[in-house]
């Protein structure tokens, strides 16, 4: 019989998942939930990085982000779905953690200082901040995963991650496996405006938007910058619409869509409404599932609860092993 390797991943609930986290991360999940045994958590206290002044939405969001996860395709029955803040052996071992990793280390992290820039409207000169890292490397090697599935400007994360397991199993033994990056494939994605999808940026389709506000937010979405009349022909290489019909669209509409663009033989406005209607249709079988669960949230809450305590079970193993190695 062979034994699955096993995989560990997980999401900050700081509000809906859009399609960006979907083509980034969750459509790869779903994939590998079928050949991994995969451990996928809602990383609450991670939100508290960033978040820690307003806390509050923070539970309104687990919920919410387990839905979505539901929604979209990740099955309780076939990956562990679990909470990060209801395995409290998190917290302990990133205490352990956080005596043994220098400083330097935190320091040098690539993100650090660019996320410090980028979210200069908060305040995150904090330990939690610097020392996340640490945090994320307890979540990973609590259940001793053999892999990570990242993108490639998240490498260096795992890196950390690989430092601090090395540097603990030189100082009390061999505890535990330094996990591999897992490189996955992600579709090129904008929001509605050409920059990053996100939600600080109000420029998002998520993936709880209705029929209507999928329209609606399609229309607004930036074309081809240098195509100002209809008559002007376009490059749908630079346009962020066709990046959709790409993912959206039947191969046929989008060759059609391709040649007519270059031939100014269709306008954006028309474009536009081609690609929203089979971007609709494409999120209905989600919005179906996500109004399936919203009507039961027992049911999801069972689904949590039960994702807890098989994660507890695997927490509370591991932390026998690390407690001997540290003998306390």
């Amino acid at each position: 019989m062979t034994v699955k390797k096993r995989i560990l991943s997980g999401m900050r609930p700081t509000g809906p998942l859009h399609l960006g986290n979907y083509h980034g991360a969750l459509d790869n999940w779903i994939a590998m939930q079928e050949e991994y045994e995969c451990f996928f958590f809602i990383a609450d206290w991670h939100a508290l990085t960033s978040d820690y002044e307003n806390p509050g939405n923070i539970s309104h969001f687990v919920q919410e982000m387990m839905i979505d996860w539901l929604s979209a395709g990740l099955s309780p029955e076939k990956c562990n779905l679990f909470v990060q803040s209801s395995v409290m052996e998190h917290a302990e071992l990133f205490l352990l953690l956080s005596m043994i990793t220098p400083v330097p280390w935190l320091e040098r992290n690539p993100t650090y200082k660019d996320q410090i820039i980028q979210l200069d409207n908060k305040d995150l000169s904090t330990f939690g901040f610097l020392g996340y890292p640490v945090l994320q490397a307890a979540d990973i090697i609590m259940y001793k995963a053999n892999g990570v599935p990242v993108g490639i400007d998240q490498v260096p994360h795992i890196e950390i991650t690989r430092e601090i397991a090395r540097r603990f199993n030189y100082l009390y033994g061999n505890v535990f496996p330094e996990p591999d990056a897992i490189l996955t494939q992600s579709s090129k994605i904008l929001g509605l405006d050409r920059r990053k999808m996100s939600k600080s940026y109000n420029n998002a389709i998520y993936l709880s938007d209705s029929q209507e506000d999928i329209r609606t937010k399609v229309s607004t979405m930036i074309t081809d910058p240098n195509r100002a009349r209809r008559k002007d022909p376009g490059n749908p290489e630079i346009c962020n619409v066709f990046e959709f019909h790409r993912l959206y669209s039947p191969p046929s509409i989008v060759d059609e869509i391709n040649s007519q663009c270059r031939l100014a033989a269709v306008g954006c406005v028309d474009c536009k409404k081609i690609m929203s209607e089979n971007l609709v249709n494409a999120l209905a079988p989600i919005r179906e599932k996500r109004k399936y669960f919203e009507e039961r949230p027992e049911m999801v809450q069972e689904i949590i609860a039960s994702g807890n305590q098989r994660a507890k079970a695997v927490a509370r193993e591991t932390m026998k092993e690390v407690r001997g190695a540290v003998r306390i």
